[in-house]
């Protein structure tokens, strides 16, 4: 069934890319609600974005989402891999800048915060995107697969020159909790020699040790290492588990990322709503964990959030 928050929930936090502080607060919502965010700060026109797929604006090192009166927010990911891997389908994130705060990098500190006020059953059921057939998009040397699947796989494999990166590859379902314990606390990371060129583009600008993994040509460099070896590819998997939220509602399918990124994580959801063929609206019953889908059927109304 579809979940809420009890209660809302406040954090304070640097923006990543904007270097702004922020206060952010998520609000719980009304059943077949979803995800919304809203710029508190902009009271001149319209400040409400949906957290979907088709309002992705810009997907350069972040995902940043917008409307149709300009107003942008950036940086969502992370939060949205914490909603997805909590199971909450509705709420309302009011922010006061421009993206969402960075925290320490990783999903773990909205899941925490999502912990402490905990989570609202709701009386209607899940709505999920049920892939039907494969969906590839190929572009320079990177490739993002969807394929039918009874339940939420993520896997993906990078490959970086460097000696504490390599090839990883990771793979996961979305069962159990198993996102807070095996995906949440893992973080984005950065190259040191990107750091000036980012800067001069307006980027990372409230980056620091404090909420990224930075790395020179040969090491880590932050003080306490990493919190998993292959922490690298599991912030990428974190990543796709939160963009691909985007669709309206959680994936059931098999989600395959090689060398991806936002873009191509937008990309996919683009080519698999470009043909109505390739997927279907279920309705998902039952008492679960986020990824565990008991029982499904044919959803009555097939209006998808997605393309709203």
């Amino acid at each position: 069934m579809q979940q809420t928050l009890t209660s809302p929930i406040t954090c304070q936090g640097v923006g990543l890319h904007s270097g702004k502080d922020i206060t952010m607060t998520i609000r719980p919502a009304r059943a077949d609600h979803g995800i919304v965010f809203m710029r508190v700060d902009i009271t001149d026109g319209d400040n409400v974005i949906p957290a979907l797929w088709s309002h992705v604006v810009d997907t350069q090192l972040c995902t940043v989402i917008g409307n149709q009166n300009g107003v942008t927010i950036g940086t969502i990911e992370h939060l949205m891999a914490a909603m997805r891997g909590c199971g909450i389908d509705n709420a309302v994130v009011e922010l006061d800048g421009p993206e969402v705060p960075v925290m320490d990098g990783s999903a773990m500190p909205f899941v925490k915060l999502i912990e402490e006020v905990g989570i609202a059953p709701q009386v209607l059921p899940r709505r999920a995107i049920k892939v039907l057939k494969e969906v590839t998009v190929e572009q320079d040397g990177k490739t993002v697969r969807l394929t039918p699947a009874k339940g939420s796989f993520f896997g993906g494999e990078i490959d970086f020159d460097h000696p504490d990166i390599g090839n990883q590859r990771y793979e996961t379902q979305l069962l159990n909790g198993n996102f807070k314990h095996d995906i949440a606390d893992s973080r984005t990371f950065g190259f040191l020699h990107e750091v000036h060129w980012m800067r001069s583009q307006g980027l990372a600008l409230g980056g620091s040790l404090d909420n990224a993994i930075l790395l020179d040509q040969e090491s880590v460099l932050n003080p306490d290492g990493l919190r998993h070896s292959d922490e690298f590819i599991r912030h990428k998997i974190l990543d796709a588990i939160g963009d691909l939220y985007l669709a309206g509602g959680p994936i059931l399918g098999t989600y395959e990322g090689s060398k991806a990124g936002h873009a191509m994580n937008n990309a996919i959801l683009k080519a698999l709503f470009a043909d109505e063929s390739n997927w279907e609206m279920v309705d998902v019953f039952g008492e679960t964990e986020a990824g565990d889908i008991p029982h499904e059927e044919p959803a009555e109304s097939m209006q998808v959030l997605a393309t709203a």
